[in-house]
């Protein structure tokens, strides 16, 4: 008795396994997509004088930043100004290493001591060393269109000494993004993040804080 053997049956298993190792594929390609991580890069090697540097090496006491409560997470948000400019996006498959808060923290701590600023923390703070407040009120990879786009900080630094308010003032830095994604976000805000820190050496630098 001769058996007939249907070829077509023996199609169904590589099919599927075609199927497996595309889906296993695209699941791994996602997972990679999921699990990108942006931070501020490593800081500048290039130190930073003020136009008018204290004349002696000013010590103080850097708070750690705060700011709206979106910003004491690890996503990454966008905003469509173009479009919506009261709603806020974030990126499905990009976060941050840190929080804004504390990328921002660190960042302007580093700049500060690269300025020859004594840096301290609030354990170390001392009676009569002066202490910066920092308060961020917005923080967002903003496009103005949808062929161009700018990493925009706004936040608000005061300084007190023994409790006393001695100077506030606003500051903001927009940086254009080389590209309309999460990278060109991150790699701007980082860069207006390093210009604010500037921004903040100067002014420090005007206070003559030695004396207060």
């Amino acid at each position: 008795m001769r058996t007939t053997v249907n070829r077509q049956s023996f199609r169904f298993p590589a099919a599927a396994a075609v199927a497996c190792a595309l889906l296993l594929a695209g699941c791994a390609s996602q997972e990679r997509a999921q699990n990108t991580v942006y931070d501020f890069g490593a800081p500048s090697l290039r130190p930073f004088t003020p136009a008018t540097p204290p004349a002696a090496p000013l010590a103080i006491v850097v708070m750690d930043v705060t700011g709206p409560s979106g910003l004491d997470t690890e996503r990454m948000f966008y905003r469509l100004n173009y479009a919506d400019a009261q709603q806020a996006r974030t990126y499905a498959s990009s976060r941050w290493s840190a929080t804004p808060v504390a990328l921002v923290t660190t960042r302007i701590k580093t700049r500060l001591s690269q300025a020859h600023m004594k840096v301290l923390s609030a354990t170390d703070a001392a009676n009569g060393v002066p202490i910066l407040r920092i308060e961020i009120d917005d923080f967002v990879h903003a496009f103005p269109s949808a062929d161009r786009s700018e990493g925009r900080i706004m936040l608000r630094a005061s300084v007190f000494t023994e409790h006393r308010l001695i100077d506030q003032r606003s500051f903001e830095r927009s940086t254009p993004a080389s590209s309309q994604d999460a990278a060109g976000g991150a790699a701007a805000l980082a860069a207006s993040t390093d210009g604010l820190a500037e921004d903040i050496g100067a002014w420090l630098a005007t206070l003559n804080l030695q004396g207060k």
